[in-house]
């Protein structure tokens, strides 16, 4: 059985994505500001997975300690930080500043095949009286291929118009309108929406 779980995100479809898989969980975003050392889109997102993983950590050890207050002491519980980038070329295409900025990133990805990287990290922690402890630690980053057919500037400019895609890295969402110019992927699904759920349920089950 899969412990209490805090949802270092924000992110709708990782609140979807969990809910569907059976989790309980409460969602508490990571708000403080991303630091990277690493070019490589599969080391970057392991890095931003762990901060925000370990900032809410962090968090619930000082001033935000009464928020868990329903879980018993010397309980485990698990805290999960996630991050997706879309990587094109050399290019790191995170979510687009306007819509300028998504032109420019959909006209770099239409007719061409891109990646999909969502590094994933888990905490495995416990509380007790006073304090919390982190007992283990998983990170990983899960790369899916994603291939988009060709398209006209009307069209990008016509799901541009739609604002489905600008919360999103790589200026689009899969599971939304633009999934009628997905050509195909290879590898996860459930990773471009931005969670590879399947892979983050084995990876817990090596934490007992």
């Amino acid at each position: 059985m899969i412990p209490y779980t805090i949802l270092a995100s924000a992110s709708p479809r990782r609140k979807e994505l969990l809910t569907q898989a059976g989790f309980s969980f409460t969602v508490l975003p990571a708000l403080g500001e991303e630091h990277l050392t690493s070019s490589l889109p599969q080391e970057a997102v392991k890095e931003l997975s762990y901060q925000k993983a370990a900032e809410i950590a962090h968090r619930l050890s000082d001033e935000e300690f009464h928020r868990l207050k329903e879980l018993p002491v010397d309980s485990s519980f698990l805290i999960i930080g996630a991050d997706t980038v879309v990587s094109c070329g050399e290019s790191i295409l995170g979510k687009p500043k306007n819509n300028d900025d998504a032109f420019s990133t959909l006209s770099l990805l239409q007719g061409n095949t891109h990646q999909v990287y969502t590094g994933v990290t888990v905490l495995l922690c416990t509380k007790n009286s006073q304090s919390i402890t982190i007992q283990k630690q998983i990170t990983f980053a899960e790369a899916t291929d994603v291939m988009v057919y060709p398209m006209t500037t009307e069209e990008i400019y016509a799901y541009i118009s739609t604002k489905d895609g600008m919360d999103k890295a790589g200026s689009y969402g899969i599971q939304g309108s633009f999934a009628i110019h997905i050509r195909g992927i290879k590898g996860d699904y459930y990773n471009v929406v931005g969670l590879p759920i399947a892979r983050l349920y084995q990876e817990i089950k090596t934490l007992f």
